[in-house]
């Protein structure tokens, strides 16, 4: 009892006990930070060949533990020297190999010490890193010195430090200790380091602490959350190949300010649940919640050992009211005889099967339909048509639970079809057609029918017209030969049943004829009909008129023939 009581006390916060022991970098890859480390190298010719291969080496101690690339840890190397020289970029290298193997081909530069001109270029370099990211990345300038005239280095430093750059220096010399004071960035006990070349190993565990403290990932997201679960999200800790486990506690809190148990219980003592997961996890689901409800996780590491480098990390997250299908129902799709209803939300898990109920208003026989429970939509048919249906959708739970909810449906009426129509041939390639339709909620008509005139003959141009409901005849020309033409009632819901007949044309005498004798011709009609047969009258004159003259040549020919 007294151990329970001591477990459920940590609701209140988590402390981690201090330890004395030191602290042990593990043997893979740290996964526990994201940032740019640009290293500033003194290469010049104050430095001997056997200082500047051991500062190499430290430099490849430091790195080994991280995980490099985007997203991880970037590092680049600025040598500095007469001009400073940019020995590898952050985004170099994405592998510990292909960093480890740039560090060793690295060779001294010689010459004088241009830290200041080494630093304008560095302050360039963390800028353009920093261009496009959606979120501001922390970044670390470690500059390692031999301390002999570093240089007019306080103005570039405290631009960078202006511009959110963390600023560590590690001195092999014991000489400018003031300037060295003053760049760097607080607290200057653990990012500032005078030690002999011999002895630098010393300071490899508490430098990179000093990095890791200032580019440490401490995020534990919820990225879904519903009534009764939720799945939180945190950076992997370790790679793989490790016992690092974690501790995963969470305990609820009720919107009325006390605590509960996720599995619905009170709980005086505000109960803790724990999960242990391995070190590469990155994420876990939460189940068995509580509808509306305060949840508070920890995320803590279990080995003693990684406490330096993984803090606790916590969210509170309230999980959602809870929703019982079916929540909406929705008709659509609606004809004369069927409608479509859906409802939502789909709740495969808890819900067993629907009963959808549906009858006519006020008093019509009711129908019944059971669905199994993956299904959120049907199709009801046999209905009848301008009708209002009441329609039910029942959902029944694994729990025995059962919530219903209705909606009205209505029916579309029977649209009235097309009652006549009739074509009346003009000329080659042209008929006048007329319908007869029906009044009652009429839009217009629309006609559909082929043209004469396209590129190819097996495969004639389909044209439409739309006419206001007052009109009940039109004229249509240039047809293809025995086209079909179509003409439909428009509605306000729909097209109505339209009617359609082959046109076929015929010769323009017999076209004539059989207009003339047509009483219900319209005048527009009547006069394109006299032009027609004028301008067919008028042709046949001249064509007399030139069978004439070619006589009367013919005749005069035969003439001067005899007088000879």
């Amino acid at each position: 009892m007294m151990e329970w009581l001591v477990f459920s006390c940590l609701l209140l916060g988590v402390f981690l006990q201090p330890s004395n022991t030191q602290n042990v970098v593990p043997d893979t890859a740290l996964n526990c930070c994201e940032g740019d480390i640009l290293l500033l190298l003194d290469s010049s010719g104050s430095v001997s060949s056997y200082e500047f291969s051991r500062l190499l080496h430290f430099l490849s101690e430091l790195l080994l533990p991280f995980s490099l690339g985007r997203g991880q840890v970037r590092a680049g190397l600025l040598q500095v020297g007469t001009e400073p020289q940019l020995e590898f970029d952050l985004d170099a290298h994405s592998t510990q190999p292909g960093l480890q193997g740039a560090l060793q081909r690295t060779r001294q530069l010689q010459g004088d010490t241009n830290t200041e001109a080494a630093l304008r270029l560095a302050q360039g370099l963390l800028a353009r890193a920093g261009a496009g990211d959606e979120l501001e990345l922390p970044k670390v300038l470690v500059w390692l010195t031999d301390g002999v005239q570093p240089g007019m280095v306080d103005g570039p430093m405290a631009e960078l430090r202006r511009e959110g750059v963390s600023l560590l220096a590690v001195s092999t010399g014991h000489g400018n200790y003031q300037v060295l004071q003053r760049v760097v960035t607080p607290p200057i006990e653990s990012h500032l380091y005078f030690v002999d070349i011999d002895d630098i190993s010393i300071i490899t565990e508490d430098l990179r602490e000093a990095i890791i403290e200032l580019i440490r990932v401490e995020c534990l997201r919820v990225v879904q959350v519903s009534s009764h679960s939720a799945m939180l999200q945190w950076r992997p800790v370790l790679r793989s190949n490790t016992d690092f486990d974690i501790f995963f506690r969470y305990s609820s809190v009720l919107p009325g300010g006390g605590e509960g148990q996720p599995n619905g219980g009170a709980s005086s003592g505000g109960q803790y649940h724990r999960r242990t997961l391995s070190g590469d996890a990155s994420w876990v689901e939460l189940r068995g919640l509580q509808p509306d409800t305060i949840y508070t996780a920890s995320l803590t590491p279990n080995s003693q050992s990684n406490h330096d480098y993984l803090n606790t990390l916590s969210v509170t997250f309230t999980t959602l009211p809870e929703v019982l299908s079916p929540a909406v129902v929705t008709v659509a799709d609606s004809g004369p005889d069927r409608v479509r209803v859906s409802w939502g939300p789909l709740q495969t898990e808890r819900v067993q099967q629907y009963q959808i109920e549906y009858g006519a208003l006020p008093s019509g026989q009711v129908h019944t339909i059971r669905l199994h429970g993956h299904q959120n939509s049907t199709l009801l048919t046999g209905l009848e048509p301008d009708t209002q249906y009441l329609v039910t959708v029942s959902a029944l739970y694994s729990t025995g639970k059962e919530k219903a909810m209705s909606v009205k449906a209505c029916t579309q009426g029977v649209l009235p079809a097309l009652a006549e129509l009739q074509l009346t041939p003009v000329g080659r390639d042209a008929v006048q057609v007329r319908w007869r339709g029906y009044d009652e909620g009429l839009r217009g008509y629309w006609l559909n029918w082929e043209r004469g005139e396209t590129q190819s003959p097996s495969r004639p141009a389909s044209s439409s017209l739309y006419l206001p409901p007052g009109s009940l005849s039109t004229l249509l020309t240039h047809l293809a030969p025995s086209s079909r033409v179509c003409v439909s009632p428009v509605y306000r819901m729909a097209r109505g049943e339209g009617l359609c007949c082959t046109a076929r044309t015929q010769t323009d005498a017999v076209a004539v004829s059989l207009l003339l004798h047509t009483p219900s011709l319209s005048p527009t009609t009547r006069k394109l009909v006299a032009r027609i047969e004028g301008e067919k009258e008028r042709e046949k004159e001249r064509e007399h008129r030139r069978e004439r003259e070619r006589e009367n040549e013919w005749v005069g020919g035969r003439s001067d023939e005899y007088s000879r």
